[in-house]
């Protein structure tokens, strides 16, 4: 077996590997004597087939077979040898396509290997942190919020009419070309204003209603309604108002708070304060990462295996065109090309995406089955009643682990960086670490 280098420029390599015909010959053999004990032919006692009747009945089949492992060994032990490693799968074609048995076989195998990339001095990357503490201010702002919240607001009867917010208990019949449907009745329904719990159109047909009301609502069932005997439908719905009531801000006291699960409202406070404050950690290590990012951008440069470049730009510009254009769902539109734009962003990604993975690489960095475990917990609870569907998704799907695995990757190898690099803390407030974050979504 023969392996000749073609082509050595940048990435690129190119090599012609020929198998000679005896080698081919000789792993037919081989593979026709390991399989003699187990075949049965006519005539013949069980593992009694002579050979050249085997080689005869099989030997075409295995010639294929053979083939195709001799080439596959040969690069094997080409990238073994050169520690090469192909940026995509290689590309093969055989060049003697009128081979016939007894001819050797040559074919020429091309790729783009991974580029060596240097060590990168971590010490000497300087960052800074933002800090942002809960003040008292914060805290207030988020209890207002949560006395604001369904879950903490009460209702009490009023005489005047109903508007948006305003709670109204009532008995309602709904009716299609007069007729009831199934689901459409209740009675002391509790229902508020504004919510869109319903129909689009039923609690805009309730505004300005008091107690003692009767009333009938016209509305027209979504087209994409769950039951289709009533998608597109126009309803009428009979109603009978018993009571409205307006909502009643709760005070700030012992009993809000455990309405939220805390024992009383210092302990509620206490709980909200770590809360934000981890939402601001949260927030910080996003703008730190991006400043992360951006160091290594700069200070770290080689060679990018074009292939991928062009395969990142292509799915750039294909996401980028459908959020332009989101009434085309499928895939029949014209090619879409990728832009300077486009390239320049992708450049950036699979150079990041590279280091990273190197620099995980050298430093062990592994995702523990733990770690997957709860990604793929925290993604079932998108799907409620169907968690078992998707576990059993997840368990057929490679490249979906992957794609979850991908950033509980990148995230642990940034900590590694961090861990290693020159960080400052900085405190700032709560509005300047949300103009830092509001400068990233606009990048």
């Amino acid at each position: 077996m023969q392996v000749t280098e073609t082509l050595n420029e940048g990435l690129k390599r190119g090599y012609a590997i020929t198998v000679t015909a005896a080698e081919l010959d000789a792993k037919v053999e081989e593979k026709l004597k390991e399989a003699q004990p187990d075949v049965e032919m006519k005539g013949f006692r069980k593992g009694k087939v002579p050979m050249a009747l085997l080689r005869k009945q099989f030997g075409q089949r295995l010639m294929g077979e053979s083939m195709q492992e001799a080439i596959d060994a040969a690069l094997t032990s080409h990238l073994e040898e050169t520690g090469d490693r192909p940026a995509a799968q290689p590309e093969m074609k055989m060049t003697n396509e009128d081979w016939k048995e007894g001819d050797d076989v040559a074919v020429d195998v091309s790729y783009e290997k991974l580029p060596d990339i240097a060590e990168v001095a971590f010490s000497e990357i300087t960052l800074e942190r933002m800090v942002v503490k809960a003040d008292e201010d914060s805290v207030k702002e988020a209890l207002d919020n949560l006395a604001e919240s369904p879950q903490a607001v009460t209702y009490e009867a009023k005489k005047t009419q109903a508007k948006k917010d305003d709670q109204v208990i009532l008995d309602f019949v709904g009716k299609v070309d007069g007729e009831p449907f199934e689901g459409g009745a209740a009675e002391d329904y509790p229902l508020v204003l504004g919510s869109n719990s319903f129909i689009p159109g039923f609690e805009d047909g309730l505004l300005k209603v008091k107690a003692g009301d009767e009333k009938d609502v016209e509305v027209t069932f979504p087209e994409d309604y769950q039951a289709e005997n009533l998608a597109g439908k126009k309803a009428v719905f009979s109603c009978k108002i018993k009571e409205v009531k307006g909502p009643k801000k709760p005070a700030l006291n012992d009993e809000l708070a455990k309405k939220f699960g805390a024992d009383d409202l210092e302990a509620l406070k206490t709980q909200i304060s770590e809360r934000l404050e981890a939402e601001y950690t949260g927030a910080s290590r996003a703008v730190a990462k991006r400043a992360l990012l951006d160091a290594l951008d700069k200070e770290v440069s080689f060679d990018l295996p074009l292939s991928l470049v062009e395969a990142e730009a292509s799915q750039i510009a294909h996401q980028l065109w459908h959020e332009e254009n989101p009434d085309v769902e499928g895939h029949d539109h014209p090619t879409i090309e990728p832009t300077d734009e486009h390239t320049q962003l992708a450049e950036r990604r699979v150079k990041l995406g590279l280091l990273l993975a190197d620099i995980g690489q050298k430093a062990e960095v592994k995702v523990t089955d733990q770690e997957m475990t709860q990604a793929i917990m925290n993604q079932a609870r998108q799907y409620p009643g169907q968690e078992r569907q998707f576990f059993e998704f997840v368990q057929q799907n490679a490249q979906f682990r992957q794609q979850l695995q991908a950033p509980l990757f990148e995230d642990k190898v940034v900590d590694h960086i961090f861990e290693a690099a020159t960080v400052t803390e900085k405190e700032v407030s709560k509005d300047d670490l949300q103009k830092a974050v509001e400068a990233l979504e606009e990048e």
